[in-house]
């Protein structure tokens, strides 16, 4: 079993940044991949971010490449998303997601590959 907690969210104003960790337990962590994943009211479950088990490979959803940026410290079996330039439309709930996966895939970007998911935290963007 591998539990997840998410942090770092919060309500911020349009333009700012915001940084959420995940910190994972119960599991080696450097054996899991990770993913980030965001959902709206109403909207279902979209890709954020993923990165694989060593941090050299990573892959971002269309709407947040180039202002979002996924890291992981596997001596801290954290995973981060660094957030900037944050717009309403960024409004979501976001959960962090870990699958054991393969070595031989890069990444994965859907949400059916997951098998362990955090209980996800709210960030809200003001317009």
């Amino acid at each position: 079993q591998v539990q997840l907690v998410e942090s770092g969210g919060g309500l911020v104003q349009a333009g700012a940044p915001l940084r959420l960790s995940c910190a994972a337990s119960g599991r080696i962590f450097g054996s899991l991949h990770m993913g980030w994943f965001r959902q709206a009211p109403g909207k279902e479950r979209q890709f954020v971010a993923a990165i694989n088990r060593s941090g050299s490979r990573t892959a971002y959803g269309d709407a947040v490449k180039g202002r979002f940026t996924i890291s992981r410290d596997n001596a801290k079996n954290t995973a981060y998303l660094q957030m900037n330039s944050l717009k309403p439309e960024d409004s979501a709930v976001y959960y962090c997601a870990a699958t054991v996966g393969s070595s031989i895939i890069p990444y994965y970007t859907r949400s059916s590959d997951y098998e362990y998911w955090g209980q996800g935290t709210q960030v809200t963007v003001s317009s």
